[in-house]
């Protein structure tokens, strides 16, 4: 089986190393790349290097989820990448918004299970 590769972008440490050793820990067929930005992502597919699905924290410094996002619609090659916001930010209008322009929309914290049987909907495991 190929493996499937999940990006997780968060400026969060400990978020990026939970969910990467979680998911890796809980399947051996997902392999996860962490970056810290906005930027570190777009640099990463730029590299050709385009993931099976991106998890976007939605507050980052700099560039935020939102427009990691739109630069990601705006690239043909990349348009299609299915996106899963993460969320600290419990309003109901980030949640309408991230559900409608993403893929899901998941709020901090969560629980890894979850994560992971939303991660495989999406991807049709």
């Amino acid at each position: 089986m190929v493996k499937k590769t999940i990006m997780v972008v968060d400026d969060e440490p400990d978020i990026r190393y939970t969910v990467k050793y979680g998911l890796e820990g809980l399947d051996k067929d997902i392999k996860v790349i962490d970056v810290e930005s906005g930027g570190q992502c777009l640099a990463m597919l730029e590299k050709q290097q385009i993931p099976d699905l991106i998890l976007l924290d939605i507050m980052m410094p700099s560039m935020n989820g939102w427009e990691v996002q739109r630069r990601l619609k705006e690239n043909i090659a990349w348009r299609n990448i299915p996106v899963v916001f993460l969320t600290a930010v419990g309003d109901p209008t980030s949640k309408v918004i991230g559900s409608v322009t993403s893929r899901d929309c998941i709020e901090k914290p969560f629980k890894l299970p979850e994560l992971k049987q939303r991660i495989d909907k999406i991807l049709k495991k």
